[in-house]
């Protein structure tokens, strides 16, 4: 079976994306199954960037399938900020609840019809070092004006989907897995990985009989 790495050591994360690819013919790892492997710095100025980053050096580095993402909440009134930098909005030693107390804070005085945001999630596959792919998935919703729920995690608590009256930390796993960002560019990234598996397992033109 073939091995896939998601380039990731995020708990969070990992737990949806195996979720979310679950069906497919693949042995799925993440980052912490393998030893010696550095973090890659990513200090690309695009989601793009540094989801690609991220795959080729991986699949690079450990001479295996990889998927790779980065994802980011674009706030309109802050002109789609924090985007890039949502893991450290807060800064140095940024938490989940330092993010959301800074993004809160910024938008004290913003009213609930201009706090509109989406969150984006891009990935990159790649094998060997050479890309095969690379995908985008939206989730439309508004900031709410205090953090509401205890799942989820991120900006969850404080991001209300289009169409919820709930949180994505309220909702739960299951029924953001339905809807979010990650499970939009998913969707798209298995399309890719299946196609490619089975041709992985086509015989070469040059073994014949």
């Amino acid at each position: 079976m073939t091995e896939l790495v998601l380039a990731t050591r995020n708990q969070d994360k990992l737990r949806e994306m195996k979720i979310l690819l679950k069906g497919l013919p693949l042995r799925i790892f993440s980052l912490s199954s393998f030893k010696g492997i550095p973090d890659v710095k990513e200090n690309g100025r695009t989601l793009e960037a540094n989801a690609k980053k991220k795959a080729l050096y991986t699949s690079r580095a450990l001479k295996k399938l990889c998927v790779a993402d980065d994802s980011g909440l674009e706030v309109k009134v802050l002109d789609a900020k924090p985007g890039v930098y949502s893991a450290r909005f807060s800064g140095k030693g940024a938490t989940y609840k330092s993010n959301n107390e800074k993004l809160l804070s910024l938008l004290r005085n913003i009213p609930p019809s201009k706090r509109k945001a989406q969150f984006r999630c891009v990935i990159a596959i790649a094998d060997k070092g050479r890309l095969i792919g690379i995908v985008e998935g939206k989730c439309k919703g508004r900031i709410t004006c205090k953090s509401i729920g205890k799942s989820g995690f991120g900006y969850d608590p404080i991001f209300m989907p289009d169409g919820y009256k709930r949180t994505f930390a309220q909702i739960g796993l299951r029924k953001k897995n339905r809807i979010s960002h990650r499970k939009k560019a998913l969707v798209q990234a298995k399309k890719i990985l299946k196609r490619y598996v089975l041709m992985l397992r086509q015989p070469s033109s040059g073994r014949q009989g």
